[in-house]
C-alpha cells in the first residue's frame, strides 16, 4: 500500500467514524490506535500513554486551562452583562448604537476570555432580549451575536493561536500582536453593517407606522443623562483594569504569552470578588466546574489530535500529502485557495482546534515552501475558521445562539449570520492583498522576523 492510498485510507476512516457520532475526541483516538494496531509495530501500542504525555508536557498547554478559568470568571459572573450596559448607554444615540454596543462588548470580552462560545453566551444572553425589545430582526440580532463571539479566537490571548504557536513551532507573542490589527478590522466591519442595516430597519418600521401599521419599538427614542452615563463607567474600569494588567505583563517583558495566564486569572477571580462579591464557595462552584468541564474536553481533543498527528507523521501520510502538494507546482496564490478551501470545508464539521492539529503538519511545509509568512498564514488561518464557527451545517456559535435564544428558528439565525460570513471574507482578502494589517504591528513591537 502506497503512502497516499494509505492516507486516502486513513482520511476516509476518520470521516466514517466522526459521522458515527462518537465525540471528536474518542473519534480521533480510536483511529489513531487502530492504524498504530494494523500498520505500525506491535510495540508502538505501549507508549501511547507516552506519545500523548511528551507531546503534551508543554508549558504553552499548561495556559489554556487559565485562560479558560479567566473567561469563566467573567462570564458566570455579572460582569458580562454590566460591560454590554455601559457601552450601550454611551452608543444609544448613534444609529444601530446598540447592535455596535454588542459588537465592542463581544470584543473586549473577548480579548479577557479568549473563547468564542464564551463570548457569544456572555453577551448574547443579556444583548439579544434587548436588542429584540428595541425592535431589531430576530436574525439581524442573533446574527450580530453569533458573528461577534467568533472574535474571541482572534484577538488575544487566543486559545486557538496557543494551539496553532504549538503546532507551527511560531512565536506565541508575535501571534497574539498580529491578531490586533484583523481583529479591529473585523470590529469595524461589523459595527459598519450594524449601522447600515438598523438604518435599513428603521426605514422599514417608519414605512410601515407612516402607512397606518403597529408602532416599532425601532421608533421609541431612548435618553441617558450626562450623570446616567458617567455612573456607567466604573462598569467598564473592571475589564479595563484586567486588559491593561494583562497587557503590561505581557508586553512590558515581565511574562511570557504562557505565564500571563496565571495573573489574568488571578486578577479575574480578585475582580468578581471585589466588585460583584462572588467569593463564596457556592457562587465560585459553578465558575470552577465550568472551567474543569471545558478545560478537559478541550485538552482530551488536543491530546487525541496530537496523537493522531503522530500516527500520520510516522506512517510518512503527512510528509507525502506535502510533496504531493509541492509537486502540483501550483502558483503560490492557487496553493493558498485550494488550503484555505480545505480549512472551510473541514470547518462545516470539525471545531477549530481540531483543524489546527489535524492540517498543521500537511499544509504548512508547502506553505512556508512557497514564502508564506506562517505568522500571517496563522491569522488568515484564523479568520476563515472563524467562518466555521457561523457556519452550517455545524456552525458552534449558532447553536449557543439556539440555548441562549430558543424561541428564534434555526433558519432565522443562518440568515441572520450570512452577511457577516461575506464580511470575513472580505477580511480574508485584505488581509492578502494587504498583509501588513497583521504583520505591521508585531514587526514593530519585535522587530522583522528573521
Amino acid at each position: 500500500m502506497t503512502d497516499l492510498t494509505l492516507g486516502a485510507l486513513y482520511g476516509v476512516v476518520t470521516l466514517v467514524v466522526m459521522c458515527s457520532g462518537m465525540p471528536i475526541a474518542f473519534a480521533l483516538g480510536v483511529v489513531a490506535i487502530s492504524f498504530m494496531y494494523f500498520f505500525m509495530p506491535a510495540s508502538s501500542l505501549d507508549t501511547v500513554t507516552q506519545n500523548v504525555y511528551e507531546e503534551m508536557a508543554s508549558i504553552t498547554l499548561l495556559s489554556i486551562p487559565l485562560f479558560i478559568l479567566k473567561g469563566a470568571a467573567i462570564g458566570k459572573s455579572p460582569a458580562g452583562k454590566d460591560l454590554y450596559s455601559a457601552i450601550h448607554t454611551w452608543l444609544h444615540k448613534i444609529p444601530g448604537g446598540l447592535g455596535i454596543a454588542n459588537v465592542f462588548a463581544c470584543a473586549l470580552f473577548a480579548a479577557m476570555a479568549g473563547s468564542s462560545p464564551a463570548t457569544c453566551s456572555a453577551i448574547g444572553s443579556a444583548g439579544i432580549p434587548e436588542m429584540r425589545k428595541r425592535g431589531y430582526s430576530p436574525g439581524f440580532a442573533a446574527g450580530i451575536i453569533a458573528a461577534g463571539g467568533t472574535l474571541g479566537i482572534l484577538l488575544p490571548p487566543s486559545i486557538t493561536m496557543i494551539l496553532y504557536a504549538v503546532a507551527s513551532e511560531q512565536s506565541l507573542g508575535r501571534l497574539f500582536l498580529a491578531g490586533i490589527g484583523p481583529g479591529t478590522l473585523l470590529v469595524a466591519l461589523f459595527a459598519g453593517y450594524a449601522v447600515f442595516r438598523a438604518r435599513k430597519e428603521y426605514g422599514m418600521a417608519k414605512a410601515i407606522y407612516e402607512a397606518g401599521g403597529v408602532k416599532s419599538p425601532y421608533l421609541d427614542t431612548e435618553h441617558f443623562t450626562a450623570r446616567e452615563k458617567v455612573e456607567m463607567l466604573p462598569r467598564v474600569l473592571p475589564f479595563i483594569v484586567l486588559l491593561i494588567g494583562v497587557m503590561v505583563a505581557l508586553y512590558g517583558g515581565y511574562a511570557t504569552p504562557s505565564e500571563t495566564a496565571g495573573p489574568g486569572a488571578l486578577l479575574a477571580l480578585v475582580l468578581i470578588a471585589v466588585v460583584y462579591k462572588v467569593w463564596r464557595p457556592k457562587d465560585l462552584s459553578p465558575i470552577l466546574a465550568a472551567t474543569v468541564k471545558e478545560s478537559t474536553m478541550l485538552l482530551l481533543i488536543i491530546g487525541m489530535s496530537l496523537l493522531y498527528s503522530y500516527v500520520m507523521s510516522y506512517l510518512h501520510i503527512s510528509q507525502s500529502a506535502a510533496q504531493w502538494v509541492v509537486d502540483m507546482h501550483l502558483s503560490r496564490w492557487v496553493l493558498l485557495s485550494v488550503i484555505l478551501l480545505m480549512v472551510v470545508v473541514f470547518g462545516f464539521f470539525l471545531p477549530p482546534v481540531s483543524i489546527i492539529l489535524m492540517t498543521a503538519p500537511i499544509i504548512l511545509p508547502p506553505l512556508k515552501a512557497a514564502g508564506f509568512d506562517l505568522i500571517w498564514f496563522g491569522i488568515v488561518m484564523t479568520v476563515v475558521m472563524e467562518m466555521g464557527l457561523i457556519h452550517p451545517p455545524v456552525g458552534l456559535n449558532i447553536f449557543v445562539i439556539k440555548n441562549i435564544a430558543p424561541d428564534i428558528p434555526l433558519k432565522e439565525v443562518i440568515r441572520g449570520v450570512m452577511p457577516f460570513l461575506g464580511l470575513m471574507f472580505l477580511a480574508v482578502v485584505l488581509l492578502c492583498v494587504f498583509p501588513g494589517i497583521a504583520t505591521g504591528l508585531p514587526e514593530m513591537m519585535m522587530g522583522v522576523k528573521n
